[in-house]
């Protein structure tokens, strides 16, 4: 097993916001995808088919509730967390810890547009 987590799902309230928000900070192109049922409206972040890159979605359906509680993503900060940090407010996010040294390497917390609590990860 080269990865502990294979796929993650983000709760949104308005979807196309959301989609909107993690493009902006993240510089990434969203996909969304169709709903078999109608239902639910999803958006991948970039992966490979292959499973060996750790990817998720952005999802809206009835039960999905973002929360500041419970488990954390930790997103790539890349070379330097302070490029994707400096996107959050920009993009309608919050900053809720600033950038903080944690040993040899950085992390900061902020709460997205629909009200998840996720992180940056980075060595610079």
């Amino acid at each position: 097993m080269t990865n502990v987590i294979n796929w993650f799902e983000i709760p949104a309230i308005d979807f196309a916001r959301a989609m909107k928000f993690y493009s902006d900070v993240l510089q990434v192109e969203m996909e969304e995808m169709p709903s078999p049922d109608g239902k639910m409206k999803y958006g991948n972040f970039p992966y490979k088919p292959d499973g060996s890159v750790v990817s998720g979605g952005i999802v809206k359906k009835e039960g999905f509730v973002p929360t500041t509680e419970g488990p954390i993503i930790y997103f790539n900060g890349g070379d330097d967390l302070d490029i994707p940090l400096s996107r959050v407010e920009g993009a309608g996010g919050r900053i809720t810890m600033p950038k903080t040294p944690i040993e040899k390497m950085f992390m900061a917390e902020f709460i997205d547009t629909e009200g998840n609590r996720m992180r940056f990860h980075s060595m610079k």
